[in-house]
């Protein structure tokens, strides 16, 4: 198939994007589905295949059975007409079958009465007096519920009138299967759902110490589970470790390297300061000054001072926060409006946050004459806005400055005199926290810089 051309998907292709949009994103509800739909079907199968074979066999030989024995004493009564009331076929009818018989004399069949709402013994047993009597007759599954009542019309002014318990002629203890089936299963998956529960919360624990890792906290964290979390959690270990390794690691060679560069910077302005002031020494102070800014710049984005494993993440007032920046952005002389809505206590690494707030506020303050910071900390994410009043950054670059060292020499530079690092260190920050920075159009005319961290 060619690229770009359409594709063309099927009804089962179709059926299966639904099926999957509608089905539950956590594990935890995936795992209940696949325990609970098998059980769910498997008692659907069982309860069908015992309703329609087995519960409608066994009364069905029951109501014949009854049946049965109505036709025997309808024929017995009609082979000995000397015993017209019936007193002596009404005790062998109580003895013998159980059944409580009676002749109706001068009387007609009732008009026909309510159906029942399951009425398979009406069925059944219905279907066994047309089989087995094929006479008119009369039929009460309803009226009481402990028994059956049948009237079969025997000749134009006589009726027989039967009353059978209602087990005689129906399965009534069938719903206590039922019952012990659907209760037995309500249990066995509680336990289920609890076992599933346990299995669950390692691997929970696991995606919040990444999580945590991955902002820059520290929670403790021991593998739990089954052998295949364990082992996952293990290697979440390892890999913490040697990410720990490494960031020490590139931590003491920065050290080493910064220590030996500034040592020779300062023997330069040492010796420049023993030199006769000339306008070429003045320039030779300007340019070490110069390297030494960008020295610091280059040490400060090479170490990931956003993302530095020596700070731990704690408590911090975002208020007091901001007000020191404000302070130090006024006695440069820039306009400064302050704006905090929500909870000012968040959780971030203090020295981290503060170096992302100057970098954005610093440069602001470089392009713009005033400066607006609006917090807002009413959900579980802080949002903030840096806005200023200067000429901008075009859309299509707001992404480019993003990288390192690059400078934007028209309308606007973010780091001017130094290395272009001001905003890819800042958005380093952000990210280690979990978050991000994004630019816009500011109200005030400006670029707008949005910090957005989980706090």
């Amino acid at each position: 198939m060619k690229i770009g051309a359409a594709l063309h998907y099927t009804p089962l292709d179709h059926a299966a994007r639904w099926f999957g949009r509608i089905l539950p994103k956590g594990l935890y509800a995936r795992a209940l589905i696949i325990i609970i739909a098998p059980v769910i079907l498997l008692q659907s199968v069982v309860a069908y295949v015992f309703m329609e074979r087995h519960y409608e066999l066994v009364t069905r030989r029951l109501s014949s059975a009854v049946t049965a024995d109505i036709a025997a004493l309808i024929r017995i009564y009609e082979s000995y007409p000397q015993d017209r009331e019936a007193s002596t076929l009404s005790r062998i009818a109580s003895e013998s079958l159980q059944l409580d018989m009676d002749i109706l004399h001068n009387t007609d069949l009732p008009p026909p009465g309510p159906k029942p709402f399951f009425s398979i013994l009406d069925e059944t047993l219905s279907n066994e007096l047309r089989r087995q009597i094929d006479r008119p007759y009369w039929l009460d599954t309803v009226g009481r519920s402990n028994f059956v009542e049948v009237r079969i019309k025997l000749d134009q002014n006589t009726v027989m009138r039967i009353l059978a318990r209602r087990s005689q002629a129906y399965a009534s203890n069938s719903h206590i299967f039922l019952v012990w089936m659907g209760g037995s299963s309500f249990v066995l998956l509680g336990i289920a759902i609890l076992f599933l529960r346990n299995q669950i919360r390692p691997i929970l624990r696991l995606a919040e110490a990444a999580e945590a890792l991955g902002k820059g906290r520290e929670i403790e964290f021991r593998p739990r589970g089954a052998r295949e979390v364990r082992q996952a959690g293990y290697a979440f270990l390892e890999m913490k470790r040697r990410i720990e390794r490494n960031l020490e690691q590139r931590t003491t060679m920065l050290n080493g390297v910064s220590h030996d560069l500034r040592t020779i910077l300062t023997r330069f302005k040492l010796s420049l300061a023993l030199m006769q002031e000339t306008p070429e020494i003045e320039d030779l102070k300007r340019d070490v000054d110069e390297m030494s800014r960008m020295l610091e710049g280059y040490l400060a984005f090479a170490r990931g001072e956003g993302g530095d494993a020596g700070e731990q993440a704690g408590e911090t007032d975002l208020r007091q926060l901001l007000a020191e920046v404000q302070a130090d952005a006024e006695r440069q002389g820039h306009a400064m409006k302050l704006d905090i809505v929500g909870d000012p206590i968040i959780i971030v690494r203090p020295d981290a946050f503060r170096r992302l707030l100057f970098n954005l506020v610093s440069n602001a303050a470089r392009h713009g004459d005033r400066i607006a910071i609006t917090a807002d900390h009413e959900t579980r994410w802080l949002v903030l806005h840096v806005d200023d009043d200067g000429p901008g950054i075009p859309v299509s670059m707001r992404e480019e400055v993003f990288k390192p060292f690059v400078r934007l020499d028209e309308a606007r530079n973010q780091d001017e005199g130094g290395s272009g690092l001001g905003l890819s260190i800042a958005r380093d920050i952000a990210r280690s926290h979990g978050g991000d920075i994004s630019l816009g159009d500011s109200p005030l005319g400006g670029l707008r810089a949005t910090v957005r961290l989980p706090a």
